[in-house]
Parts: C-alpha cells; structure tokens; sequence
C-alpha cells in the first residue's frame, strides 16, 4: 500500500472518517484555521499514551494560538474510546478535548503517506508511524514530520513551530536557530535595504561578516 507524498503548500487532501467526536469531514471541521493533525502507531501501547496525553496538557497553548488537533491511528472508534480512560489515568488528567480519528481500513493514512512500512500489526497490516501535519488557515500543508514508532515526539518544538509559522506568515522575517517567542528574527533576503527602516520600526542590526554581504540582519521580534 503506497502513499501520497504530501509536499509543503500542497492543499490537503480532505477526507471523511469516524471518531471519537462523531464523524469528521476534514476541510470542514478545519474551517478556516490552524490544524494539526498526528497519527500514533496503536491505541494501548506506551510511547503514544504519554503522548496524547502531553498533548491534552498542552490543549490550551494550542487552542490560544488558534490551533485544532485532531489524533488518528488504524485502530477502531471503540478502541479509542476506551484508550482515552487510561491516557487520562496515567497522565492524571480530567479531560480529554479533541478527536481521534479511526482508520481501521488506511485511507487517510495512505491519502497522507503515514504509513510505517517497519510496524505491522498481528495481521501483518502496516501501521501508522508518528506524524505531524501542521496545517495552516488556507488548508495548505506547512510544516510535517515523520517519527518511528519508537521515538516519542516532543510537543514543545510542535509549540515552538507553530509560533515561528503564524509569525513568519505574516512578517517579512524568518526565525533562526533554536527561536523561540520573543526572540530576535532575522529579516528576509527579499527586503531591500532601503525599506528596512519602514518596514521593522524596532530598528534592524547589519551583522558584518568576511564576504562583505549584507544578508544577515536581525530584528526585534514584530508585534
């Protein structure tokens, strides 16, 4: 079973499917804002319970920046159902707020090329692996990243990520290297020198470097 390759500005694909919030028709249940959408490999199995979980804690750091999350995995809406008291259990929490997606038979994990062609099932059906598909107002891809099944994510760089695409979607600035809210940004090549002072009132910094090229600029974070 192949999958698509989902390339970055490509239109996501929509689908149809059940799940633990009732049925969900993906571009309609987006409706116009931020969202991201993340697969686990299996329902009862350890990495991904501490990670829903992670991401229920996170739920509100989401929610202000305008984000909407939505879970999937192969297993059935039943399966979820029930997983959700123990994610809640171990991770001590006392709501769990967004869907997860069943997809017993892979369509959307083959419609978004999630499969993980080294995990099988006891049918020797392929799994999901761990995937992350940040999806932006226009329903464009933005940002994905595909992990093994044995290495957990880490929801804070998702955070971090988010920050860095709702700012840089709008400002002309790019973010470097270990940026996080707050932080200085670096001004995009395709400014020119001369609209700089109008465009970043905070003042831009020209980093002198060996070649004499003036690329690297820096700027206050814009409001």
């Amino acid at each position: 079973m192949t999958g698509h390759v989902l390339k970055l500005g490509d239109v996501v694909p929509n689908f149809v499917s059940d799940s633990t919030q009732g049925q969900i028709d993906f571009h309609s249940w987006l409706d116009g804002s931020w969202g991201i959408l993340f697969s686990h490999p299996a329902d009862y199995t350890p990495v991904c319970t501490t990670e829903l979980g992670r991401v229920q804690t996170l739920h509100k750091e989401f929610a202000a920046r305008g984000v909407k999350l939505v879970a999937l995995s192969c297993d059935s809406t039943e399966s979820h159902l029930g997983w959700i008291n123990d994610i809640l259990a171990y991770n001590k929490l006392e709501e769990f707020s967004y869907p997860i997606i069943a997809d017993p038979n892979r369509d959307v994990a083959t419609l978004y090329g999630m499969l993980d062609p080294d995990e099988k099932d006891s049918a020797g059906m392929a799994l999901t692996c761990r995937a992350v598909f940040i999806i932006g107002p226009d329903k464009r891809l933005k940002l994905s990243i595909l992990y093994p099944a044995t290495t957990g994510r880490n929801f804070d760089e998702i955070i971090r990520v988010i920050d860095s695409l709702q700012l840089t979607a709008t400002r002309k600035v790019a973010t470097p290297v270990d940026w996080k809210q707050g932080g200085s940004c670096m001004v995009v090549p395709g400014v020119k020198q001369e609209d700089v002072e109008q465009l970043f009132p905070k003042g831009v910094q020209v980093h002198e470097v060996p070649s004499g090229k003036v690329y690297l600029r820096t700027t206050p974070q814009p409001e």
